[in-house]
């Protein structure tokens, strides 16, 4: 297609690693870089096919940082978005987390307050700010090769040793998208669903940045709780406050 300004990475890239999957599992290749339109993301592909994001870049290169010495205050900065799977991850080789909210400027932010030197976003935002300012989706690429040489093992296992939760996301369309959360039926549903979860899942519900919509997400053992736990959480929120069509 001819570059129209709009039709950038269009079908390709990473947001849709499909096709690059698809190609390496062809040619046997051990790892595939996809980036974003300018190039600060990258969602990496293992030599099985495997989608690899950002929480599991993040997870490797942090676990490898720390064992080198090279991760400063043994800590990692990322968004509210990231999976449980990559906190609990992190928890178990001795390495703490700090959330912001979700865009990596809150994430470089606070790295560059706090100084850490490792923080980035599901999505593929990677900042590794001993060398950039910025996600510089080469650079993460480059650190991931480096990581596979030295340990000598292939990125589907390093990526294997971060157990993701299923997660489900949903969108509402919603009246006053900034008072969700001080709903009394809408936080009594989410306390519920949390004392249900006992620690084994995480509940998030907060108002687009950029559009009229709440998002409700779920993360949970099993794809069917997460569904659960999300429909009851979106029906009070659409009972509530969701914008009659």
């Amino acid at each position: 297609a001819s570059p129209n300004g709009l039709n950038i990475n269009d079908g390709v890239g990473s947001t849709h690693p499909e096709a690059l999957a698809a190609f390496l599992k062809e040619k046997g290749a051990d790892l595939g870089l996809a980036f974003d339109g300018d190039g600060d993301r990258l969602i990496a592909i293992d030599e099985k096919g495997n989608i690899v994001d950002g929480d599991q870049i993040m997870y490797i290169c942090g676990k490898f940082m720390k064992e080198t010495g090279q991760l400063k205050q043994g800590t990692v900065v990322s968004t509210v978005m990231s999976n449980l799977g990559f906190y609990k991850g992190l928890q178990e080789h001795g390495i703490q987390s700090i959330q912001t909210a979700v865009g990596d400027r809150y994430v470089v932010e606070e790295m560059k307050k706090s100084g850490y030197n490792l923080g980035g976003e599901q999505s593929g935002h990677i900042i590794f700010l001993d060398y950039n300012t910025t996600g510089d989706g080469l650079l993460t690429g480059l650190q991931l090769a480096n990581i596979m040489k030295a340990t000598k093992k292939p990125l589907s296992e390093l990526a294997g040793e971060m157990k993701k939760y299923p997660q489900v996301l949903v969108n509402i369309k919603v009246t006053d998208k900034y008072h969700v959360t001080d709903n009394l039926k809408v936080k009594e549903v989410i306390e519920q669903v949390e004392a249900e979860m006992a620690g084994n899942g995480r509940i998030l519900v907060r108002p687009s940045g950029t559009e009229p919509l709440v998002r409700v997400m779920a993360e949970a053992p099993s794809a069917e709780l997460c569904k659960e736990y999300v429909d009851r959480i979106a029906a009070v929120v659409e009972e509530e406050m969701g914008l009659k069509l």
